[in-house]
């Protein structure tokens, strides 16, 4: 069997000089608490506080980075343990697991392996890699040391330092899990973020209902402009009584809009309609960016915009086993003019922080760059999804610290429900940018003690100041 080792050096310049630079730097920064102000994991591991099931229940099934790697080889999802929309039976988590290792060579070269070998070394004791032949050692390893209580979620949370950590719930939540969480002895910091994409796209399915359940939550007249942006209001005054520093925006363009009220209420009737055209959901989702803005400055909400991703592509993969399959792909977009009607209405005020992120990396250097390189109310966010690995990592900065510099971006974001990839993403994001600052030390266009500097804030304390935390 082949050994699992996690080189100290991994990741870091392969110049010797520059190598040593960044070793030292990240020494400086390795055992820096977490900072995860944007993800999706589920509060109720940590309200619950109950043992994780087993090896493919929360290693395999959840992980969308995985499954669609397989899933491109061939591989179907009911064999992998998931199961589809119905609840049908998938296959049993060992044989599942079974399957995953037999496949596990086709993670080569991609950020899951990093990420895994980190979890399957750091977490879990293991030395050897991942194999057919080793399938069951693996999984009865794993398996087993999830039935302890230093396995269980809360456990885990202060063994990888975990400061604070942002989970993803839409207006319809009830928050309930964070309440709990909040009610336990336990001093773990778990937030929410306000995620109103059921209640904003109009292409969102049951978007027409999910009005109704907004009324029923908030007792306003959901059906009527003027209710609905107050039913905003109130759930997001909630939000962030229950911890919530940011809203999070899922668009599939980064197009805002600012309409007179008037032309706002008329396209508001419109898209409650059973059918809906396209332009009028793209241009009803543009105008409540910009009113999510507005609202921000009220309340001090962070805005967040995820553009840039055709969602559910596969069809087929949708209607059977729904959201989060990994089937969504990057497409072009276009943020100058998208964001102008946004930023011309409150772009100039520094009371308002918006993070935008994109999955086309063509707009760094040329639209999102300059941007953030100029309005006082927006920053950039890291690289992000189908990004988030070190070659994503190292074009990022390459493409935005000349014009945006160090200072108009926001850290590192995990962006994930993989709990137990978070120190291995965070570790990574670390040693990365520890080597692109070691490479401006050696080309003497910074002095070591500003790297060192910048290695704390990128891993620390940007994060932790733009989500306002």
């Amino acid at each position: 069997m082949a050994s699992l080792s996690l080189h100290p050096d991994r990741l870091f310049p392969a110049d010797t000089a520059v190598r040593s630079i960044a070793r030292g730097l990240y020494q400086s920064v390795r055992d820096l608490p977490i900072i995860s102000p944007h993800g999706h994991t589920d509060p109720a591991w940590f309200a619950r506080n109950e043992s994780f099931g087993n090896a493919t229940e929360l290693l395999l099934v959840p992980d969308h980075y995985v499954l669609r790697m397989l899933y491109s080889q061939g591989i179907p999802l009911p064999a992998l343990g998931v199961p589809d929309a119905t609840g049908s039976a998938a296959a049993d988590p060992r044989e599942a697991w079974r399957l995953f290792a037999d496949n596990y060579h086709l993670f080569r070269g991609t950020p899951s392996r990093i990420w895994l070998d980190w979890v399957f070394s750091e977490v879990f004791d293991l030395d050897v890699l991942l194999s057919g032949d080793n399938a069951d050692l693996y999984f009865d390893r794993i398996t087993d040391a999830l039935q302890r209580e230093d396995f269980r979620p809360r456990a885990l949370f202060d063994r990888f330092g975990i400061e604070v950590i942002a989970t993803t719930e839409n207006p319809l939540d009830t928050l309930e899990h964070h309440q709990a969480i909040r009610d336990s002895d336990w001093s773990g910091r778990v937030i929410t973020a306000y995620r109103p994409d059921p209640v904003i796209d109009p292409e969102f399915e049951g978007f027409r209902g999910n009005l109704d359940r907004l009324a029923d939550l908030t007792g306003e007249d959901c059906l009527s402009w003027q209710g609905y942006l107050a039913a905003h209001r109130q759930r997001r005054d909630f939000f962030r009584r229950m911890g919530a520093t940011s809203t999070d925006h899922g668009h599939p363009t980064a197009a805002t809009a600012d309409l007179s009220p008037f032309k706002a209420e008329a396209l508001f009737r419109r898209v409650q309609a059973e059918t809906v055209d396209p332009a009028d959901a793209e241009l009803f989702r543009a105008q409540m960016l910009t009113e999510m803005a507005t609202m921000s400055l009220d309340d001090g909400l962070v805005m967040q915009i995820h553009p840039g991703s055709f969602r559910n592509h596969n069809t087929a993969l949708f209607q059977r086993f729904g959201r989060d399959k990994g089937a969504d792909i990057p497409v072009r977009t276009e943020y100058v003019r998208a964001l102008q009607p946004l930023l011309a209405r409150h772009g100039n005020d520094p009371r308002l922080s918006v993070i935008v992120f994109t999955l086309d990396e063509s707009t760094y250097a040329r639209e999102l760059a300059p941007l953030a390189g100029h309005y006082p109310a927006l920053k950039l966010g890291p690289a992000w999804w189908f990004h988030d690995s070190p070659e994503g990592m190292r074009r990022y900065r390459r493409m935005v610290t000349e014009t945006a510099g160090f200072y108009n971006t926001v850290g590192f974001n995990d962006d994930t429900r993989a709990f137990l990839s978070i120190p291995a993403r965070h570790d990574l994001a670390r040693r990365i940018d520890c080597g692109f600052l070691a490479e401006l030390v050696a080309e003497h266009r910074l002095e070591e003690w500003e790297a060192a500097e910048l290695a704390q804030d990128l891993a620390y304390n940007f994060a932790k100041a733009a989500y306002r935390l």
